[in-house]
């Protein structure tokens, strides 16, 4: 099928940006999104960005504007006569002061979020960490959504009767309402061993053998509809798939998954599809489905018609309003509905509650977390090692002793952009609670070898049962088989384009995701410059108070993120230290974000 480009003139109309401050969408070359028999709208990962991103402007649309969207293109779906239903793959939560900053956390979020009609719904790992969200998932989430919530392998503690419970039905069987396509849905989560003891995950390979589960798969059905928070390149899917397959060969399995914050698609055979949507409410994943079953209802001229073999398309879009207006045959005096401008108040009114505009300081320039080297004087990574971590890792009873700091990767989670740094940038940089713990006097001989361990012994961790790819970025935890990379075939320069060439405005390319999947590289609705993109280590480290005159100390007190503790206590055995966990002692007082806001607020005064 021809990808479609619209070159801007055919939506020359005002955009305006939902939340106040918010910068406006940037015009750019649209790739078209394809109907079918069955069709999908995806979020994962969202991380409580329901406001959207208010310093990027190709992913400036929030929650009231998805809400928007969504019933536009519901109406088109019932228009054409085909389904469309809606997606989330958890991680809903952790990462964003509209959930972070409240008191307790979500205060806001559990309600703007519920507006949104999903259709299917499932947990992440980051809705377990902690024993009250998993709570508020079984009390708050599931109530909110009802039979739209599936939980596959995972049992959670009712705190009212102290009993061990399904957080949610174990499947779903359904017919959609246009097509009358039968469907069987799961909902899983992977193998995650750090939840919170009120919860209880069932690995993959021990849910599919279960009889509940052996009698899902004899349902007879049209399609299987497997959503998860599982990455696309990790193994739980497969397993999944290869239990489904072994009863029903040729039924066609549609996957949506997520956790790997990536843009992502693969198939597993001929019949079936897996995708995943991003990360941060930057993307809105989008899939269609024909040949799902022969003698569905009659379909319009302009959706493909049901073949013996399903086909499957997918597009990963710019969460913007530009996009939206044209994806959803709508404009600036068209596209809000009653609903989506309520929630976007509702956003407005949290927002200015939790005071996220408040400003710390001012970030004197743009900091990456892999946009930019390793070290460099543009890395986020860098800053922290040479600047932050010698201004706030200091004990008061301690501060003439030599010290290595050691902070994961992983603990920090977005971007810093030059400009306003507010107190929502302090949650979006690092959402955690991190404290930091040390083990007091280790010999330098011993800790000078612990970031080498922790950045390159990956066998021998997981060995322990510590694999080293959960300490960095979610990004690179499980890479995709092709990653995003610079596209240099000069591909958009072939485009068919919707606009006569003599009429070509010419939009410039704003830089952003080119992402390259195993169905090819025309998934982005938006045709952007590429961004480079590069690996970070698992852990940096900064060293601090030692001689001035270059010597080594004698002993170091290690200090270290308490999430980074079971890796360091390892590490240390491995490298021929005598101390342990019953070593390790508190080191300062308040989290990494508190610290991290307090420099902040020391070194980047001033307006900006």
């Amino acid at each position: 099928m021809h990808r479609h480009i619209l070159l801007g003139a055919a939506l020359a109309l005002a955009t305006r940006a939902s939340q106040p401050g918010a910068l406006e969408p940037v015009p750019a070359p649209l790739r078209d999104l394809n109907w079918g028999q069955l069709n999908f709208l995806h979020t994962t990962d969202t991380h409580g960005w329901l406001g959207g991103h208010l310093l990027e402007a190709q992913y400036s649309a929030d929650w009231g504007d998805y809400i928007s969207f969504s019933k536009h293109l519901r109406k088109n779906a019932d228009d054409k006569g085909v389904d469309l239903l809606l997606v989330d793959t958890g991680d809903r939560i952790e990462g964003n002061g509209l959930f972070d900053a409240s008191s307790p956390k979500g205060l806001f979020q559990y309600d703007i979020y519920r507006e949104q009609d999903v259709d299917l719904i499932c947990i992440g790992n980051h809705e377990l960490y902690q024993a009250y969200s998993a709570d508020r998932e079984l009390n708050t989430t599931v109530p909110n959504f009802k039979d739209k919530y599936i939980a596959s392998n995972l049992d959670v503690i009712d705190p009212k009767s102290g009993e061990r419970v399904p957080l949610a039905q174990r499947y779903k069987k359904f017919t959609t309402k246009n097509q009358g396509i039968d469907i069987v849905a799961f909902g899983f989560l992977f193998d995650f061993t750090g939840n919170a003891n009120n919860s209880f995950v069932q690995k993959a390979q021990d849910t599919v053998k279960e009889q509940w589960f052996q009698d899902a798969i004899k349902e007879k059905t049209d399609a299987f509809v497997v959503i998860g928070h599982v990455g696309l390149r990790m193994p739980e899917f497969e397993t999944i798939f290869s239990a489904i397959r072994k009863e029903n060969w040729d039924t066609p399995i549609l996957f949506f998954g997520g956790h790997a914050h990536v843009r992502d698609a693969r198939q597993f055979d001929s019949k079936s599809i897996a995708m995943a949507s991003g990360r941060y409410f930057e993307t809105i994943g989008w899939m269609s489905a024909d040949g799902i079953k022969a003698n569905a209802a009659e379909v319009p001229p302009d959706v493909t018609a049901a073949a013996s073999s399903p086909k499957f398309t997918r597009r990963y879009m710019d969460t913007n309003r530009y996009g939206m207006y044209y994806h959803s045959g709508t404009n600036a005096s068209s596209f809000d509905t009653e609903q989506g401008k309520r929630v976007t108040q509702m956003i407005s009114r949290a927002r200015k509650a939790l005071d996220l505009d408040h400003q710390f300081g001012c970030a004197p320039k743009t900091l990456w977390m892999s946009r930019a080297k390793y070290p460099s004087e543009d890395s986020i990574f860098s800053w922290l090692e040479k600047e932050v971590l010698p201004g706030v890792v200091h004990h008061p009873k301690r501060k003439d002793k030599a010290r290595l700091a050691i902070l994961n990767t992983g603990g920090i989670r977005f971007d810093i952009f030059k400009g306003p740094f507010t107190r929502d940038s302090t949650y979006i940089v690092s959402p955690f609670t991190s404290n930091f713990n040390f083990i007091p006097d280790v010999p330098y001989s011993i800790a000078k070898n612990i970031l080498t361990l922790l950045n390159g012994a990956d066998k021998i961790f997981a060995e322990a049962g510590r694999e080293t790819k959960f300490l960095t970025i979610p990004e690179q935890m499980f890479p995709v088989k092709q990653e995003e990379k610079p596209d240099t075939s000069s591909d958009y320069e072939h485009l068919e384009l919707r606009s006569n060439r003599d009429d070509d405005v010419g939009l410039p390319l704003t830089e952003g995701y080119t992402t390259v999947d195993d169905i090819g590289k025309d998934g982005d609705d938006t045709v952007h410059k590429a961004v480079a993109f590069h690996n970070v280590p698992n852990c940096i480290q900064a060293e601090l108070g030692f001689p001035t005159d270059g010597s080594a100390p004698e002993t170091v007190d290690l200090v270290f993120l308490d999430f980074v503790q079971p890796w360091v206590v390892l590490a240390l055995k491995f490298a021929g230290g005598t101390q342990g966990a019953d070593d390790v002692q508190k080191y300062i007082d308040g989290t990494f974000t508190y610290r991290l806001s307090e420099w902040i607020r020391e070194n980047w005064k001033g307006d900006c």
